[in-house]
């Protein structure tokens, strides 16, 4: 249960990431909306990390909330096309996530 709760935080991660991103997007002003979805994907995402770190190690936890939230966050930046998904960014987010999977299988 909690790789489970590790993972969704991980993507909740990806969700404050993006909002926070649109808090400030264009006009400079800051925008309500995505500033309260920041604020409680933040929370929700620092609060799972807390609870999977009761039964994961630390280390292992910690590289695999970030692992999972920069994967996601990059390909939501490419698929919004606010990246380019170059061959070479293809391959170290690829990189990444083998990283993240070989992490759950050696812990």
């Amino acid at each position: 249960m909690s790789w489970i709760i590790l993972i969704l935080s991980g993507a909740l991660e990806a969700v404050w990431a993006a909002a926070l991103h649109r808090t400030f997007q264009a006009t400079g002003r800051r925008r309500t909306l995505p500033a309260l979805l920041f604020l409680v994907s933040v929370i929700a995402s620092t609060g799972g990390l807390a609870i999977a770190m009761q039964s994961i190690p630390t280390g292992t936890a910690y590289a695999v909330w970030v692992g999972v939230g920069v994967v996601l966050t990059s390909a939501y930046a490419i698929i919004t096309k606010v990246e380019q998904a170059t061959a070479a960014r293809l391959l170290l987010l690829g990189g990444i996530a083998a990283c993240v999977v070989g992490l759950k299988v050696v812990a």
